[in-house]
């Protein structure tokens, strides 16, 4: 069977589990720090042995608007006991959809080896492997990132030069719903940019209709990755192709890093840019081109 363009970017629950304590690995979970069922109550209800918690909102998050800066985020490596030299291995709840948002800030400020664990956290449990309560703690360091890797992510100046631009695909990984503008996500205009294809996610909600999870086409029923040849033809099939510079949204990173993820990690696709504000930003902005349904109808 033919293997990801970068193997090493994934990590299994076996491999995790007996490198646990090994000292030049560090394991975080990302959570959600306002949710119940993934935020602070979920990490300390049993984490991964020694693995630490770093909270999305803290990072990115809609109070804060942006991402974490250079000089936070390494304060925030430095308190987890992680040098320039650590393996740091990432992982979180809902098919490790904020795991994969900090696979990708890791790389944005330079950390040559992270990896993302395949299989989220429900998988772990699953599998009944250890879990501790303790509240790890290591070492201080003194982290010093590089210069972000401005390759790797696009603004909204760069979305609007791509529009009608054959040579770029804008990638929207948010659900069918958010795309076509039937369903509301908080912002003041619903719909998506023109030109767009939507790698469709399915939300998933509980017998009240309130939010449960995500599912998303390029993982297996247990959240680990979907072969190499499966994905492939899930994206050419969609006219994602590695002859186009692909820009990747979603509401607010989560979904997009993911496709993200995919594309640069298993698939190898050489020219992907992350729109990490994504719809937060563009459904609020005034100026903002939007199409709504599935089909090239310009509402604006």
């Amino acid at each position: 069977m033919a293997t990801y363009a970068h193997q090493d970017a994934l990590v299994s629950t076996d491999w995790l589990n007996d490198h646990l304590h090994h000292p030049s690995i560090r394991i975080v979970e990302v959570i959600w720090g306002s949710q119940a069922a993934y935020g602070y109550q979920s990490y300390s209800s049993g984490h991964i042995p020694g693995a630490v918690a770093w909270d999305y909102e803290k990072h990115y998050g809609e109070a804060r608007g942006k991402i974490i800066d250079r000089v936070e985020y390494e304060n925030e490596l430095s308190r987890a006991g992680i040098t320039t030299d650590t393996t740091v291995v990432v992982y979180s709840a809902v098919n490790n959809l904020l795991a994969t948002f900090e696979f990708w800030l890791m790389k944005y400020y330079g950390h040559e080896d992270v990896r993302l664990l395949d299989g989220d956290r429900e998988k772990w449990l699953s599998e009944k492997r250890p879990l501790e309560q303790t509240i790890p703690s290591y070492p201080q360091t003194r982290y010093q990132a590089k210069a972000p890797n401005e390759s790797l992510r696009s603004n909204r100046t760069d979305v609007l030069r791509a529009i009608g631009n054959e040579s770029v695909v804008l990638v929207d990984a948010r659900s069918a719903e958010m795309y076509q503008g039937e369903f509301s996500s908080g912002t003041k205009h619903t719909g998506h940019i023109p030109g767009a294809i939507n790698l469709a996610a399915r939300r998933e909600v509980d017998a009240d209709g309130l939010f449960k999870a995500w599912r998303v086409p390029t993982v297996r029923p247990d959240g680990t990755f979907r072969s190499l040849q499966e994905l492939k033809v899930l994206f050419e099939d969609l006219g994602i192709t590695t002859d186009k510079e692909i820009i990747t949204y979603c509401l607010r990173g989560g979904l997009s890093t993911h496709a993200w993820f995919v594309l640069t990690q298993l698939l190898g696709y050489p020219n992907v840019r992350e729109y990490d504000r994504s719809w937060a930003e563009w459904g609020n902005h005034p100026d903002s081109p939007i199409m709504k349904g599935s089909g090239p109808h310009d509402i604006r």
